[in-house]
C-alpha cells in the first residue's frame, strides 16, 4: 500500500523561500513519476510540478515557473519542493501524488495515491 507523507510546510514571509518533501512508501518508488499539487480552501486542486521517474522530464505551472524547483532522490524515496519568491497567491495546502503515467499525473487525473498535505502560509 502506497503511503505518501508531506513535511516541511509553515509560514514565511512574502518574497522567502520554502523547501516542502514527501517521503514515500510501500512502492518502489524510481519507477513512478512524482507531482505536487496544491489547493486553497473552496477552490479546485491544482497542479504545481511533477517529475518524472529518474529526474529527467519536469514540468511547471506558468504561475511557479522560474520561482519553485521540484526533485528527487530514489536513493531516499523522496520528492522535494523548493520555492522562493513566495507571494501571497502561493498560500495553500500542497500536496503530493505519486502515479505510473506521466500525462495522467500532470492532468492530475487517475492519480494513483495522494499524500494528506502540508500547509504553506505567505504572509504579506
Amino acid at each position: 500500500q502506497v503511503q505518501l507523507a508531506e513535511s516541511g510546510g509553515g509560514l514565511v514571509q512574502a518574497g522567502g523561500s520554502l523547501r516542502v518533501s514527501c517521503a514515500a512508501s510501500g512502492v518502489t518508488f524510481s519507477r513512478y513519476h512524482m507531482a505536487w499539487f496544491r489547493q486553497v480552501p473552496g477552490k479546485e486542486r491544482e497542479f504545481v510540478a511533477a517529475i518524472s521517474w529518474n529526474g529527467g522530464v519536469t514540468d511547471y505551472a506558468d504561475s511557479v515557473k522560474g520561482r519553485f524547483t521540484i526533485s528527487r532522490d530514489n536513493a531516499q524515496n523522496t520528492v522535494s519542493l523548493q520555492m522562493s519568491g513566495l507571494k501571497p497567491a502561493d498560500t495553500a495546502v500542497y500536496y503530493c501524488a505519486i502515479d505510473s503515467n506521466y500525462s495522467e499525473i500532470i492532468a492530475g487525473v487517475g492519480i494513483d495515491s495522494w499524500g494528506k498535505g502540508t500547509l504553506v502560509t505567505v504572509s504579506s
